[in-house]
């Protein structure tokens, strides 16, 4: 008896492992091999001068220096950082918002289905199409500009192009605009997830609204939220077609919007594979970093 149920374990979990060969095969296919690629790539001189191709040559970690003792890669990491906060922060405080709008059934609000719909309809459309009517809104003669002047907000067309923190406000607030929705929806999914008895239990105690959202609902959210700030942060250290489009692949003004991201497509187009590399492995480790600060940042205390 024991025989024939030992048997069968071994059956399914053999069923288990076959099922799992897709995943694998893709995994090292697209992912493995690529990453083992980009690190010994890393390691050597390889670049176009002229007409002219060096390398390959092997170099060690000194692709790694370079660009630590540069200042670039610094400077547009801070640019980078500096985005993706003005558009998180924003996004995350009016996702909260609007999902516990939307869940609370005393509220009761009106025509919820087809707002959430309005407010998902930006992450539909491409960030270059989203980027391109931003950078026609905002031109110097474009229609922000002449409403401005003819309410006499500005004597003259504002430069929103060669302004530093004009450029970063509308990449941000661009990011924000298309990812505040879905958001919403995750926050949303993980609201209707939690008990009702809860929240009725704690009013019956006489908890008002707001008590019942940080003493309730925002600690059983933690994990939603860990998922919406890790995914925004890889997002966020990948960000290129808004700032590329926006400014013209020049990060202008004074490259105040040039990201880690577009810095790296600088190497690409010039054949710097190993520069690239570099930059590639760099940013893996970072994101890593960051987001194990991120969990331990949100990480439940223990109790004593």
């Amino acid at each position: 008896m024991g025989s024939k149920k030992k048997s069968a374990v071994m059956g399914y979990t053999k069923w288990g492992y076959i099922f799992l060969i897709p995943f694998a095969a893709v995994f090292i296919v697209f992912q493995l091999i690529p990453l083992a690629s980009t690190i010994y790539n890393s390691l050597f001189e390889n670049y176009m001068s002229g007409l002219k191709h060096i390398g390959p040559n092997f170099i060690g970690l000194a692709n790694y220096t370079k660009l630590f003792t540069s200042g670039d890669f610094m400077k547009y990491f801070k640019n980078t950082m500096i985005m993706w906060i003005l558009g998180f922060v924003p996004q995350i405080l009016v996702s909260l918002l609007l999902g516990a709008w939307f869940t609370d059934p005393s509220l009761r609000l009106k025509g919820q289905r087809v707002f959430k719909t309005v407010i998902y309809l930006p992450n539909l459309i491409m960030a270059s199409a989203f980027a391109m009517l931003f950078f026609t809104l905002f031109a110097d003669t474009g229609p922000v500009n002449s409403i401005l002047v003819n309410m006499h907000v500005f004597a003259k067309p504002f430069k929103f192009m060669s302004n530093i923190w004009s450029v970063r406000g509308l990449v941000a607030f661009m990011n924000f605009l298309m990812w505040f929705g879905n958001t919403t929806i995750l926050l949303m999914a993980g609201m209707m997830g939690i008990d009702t008895n809860l929240f009725e239990a704690a009013q019956v105690d006489g908890a008002t609204a707001t008590q019942i959202f940080f003493k309730i609902t925002l600690p059983l959210l933690r994990p939603i939220l860990i998922y919406v700030m890790v995914t925004s942060l890889i997002g966020g250290l990948q960000m290129f077609d808004v700032p590329q489009i926006l400014t013209d692949g020049s990060g202008d003004p004074v490259r105040s919007s040039m990201t880690l991201i577009m810095y790296l497509n600088k190497h690409l187009y010039s054949k710097n594979f190993g520069l690239a590399g570099a930059l590639s492995v760099i940013l893996l480790i970072i994101t890593g970093i960051l987001s194990m600060i991120i969990f331990k940042a949100t990480a439940q205390p223990e109790n004593n």
